[in-house]
């Protein structure tokens, strides 16, 4: 599935890092040339590449100050949730430079990586449901 032009971009820069000074770690800002929007595309693609499920994107520009985009998905398992998470983050690094944060990974339950502009939470189905995370962000009047 095709998100965007930027998603392919995101996708290219990814398979072959030596063609793009953009996904070069080591280039002279690297981090600084991906926008925010390329970044989530980056992100959308490695969770649809390890089959996240129920993969929401909650845009947060002008609501909050944490960052432009919110991503919150599902993993069968907590090996499959660490798994994705890891991938992520060392993901977004091959292509951005930026070593994204993590918390929670060990356990497997709820991962949260914090990329600066996009966070993602990964969760198992029963702790997503719990704590019902997207309906903070819904807009006033959605039901779920």
């Amino acid at each position: 599935m095709v998100l965007s032009l930027s998603a392919e971009a995101a996708r290219a820069a990814q398979a072959n890092p030596q063609a793009n000074p953009q996904a070069n770690p080591g280039a002279k800002g690297a981090a600084s040339s991906f926008s925010s929007a390329d970044l989530l595309a980056l992100i959308l693609n490695s969770l649809e590449d390890d089959k996240a499920e129920d993969i929401v994107q909650i845009d947060l520009r002008g609501k909050s100050s944490i960052g432009d985009y919110m991503v919150v998905c599902s993993g069968r398992s907590s090996r499959q949730v660490a798994a994705i998470a890891e991938k992520m983050v060392q993901r977004v690094k091959d292509a951005t430079g930026v070593t994204a944060r993590s918390e929670g990974k060990g356990a497997g339950d709820w991962v949260l990586i914090d990329t600066g502009d996009v966070i993602v939470h990964v969760f198992r189905p029963e702790v997503r449901e719990f704590y019902q995370l997207e309906k903070m962000w819904q807009p006033t009047g959605v039901a779920g």
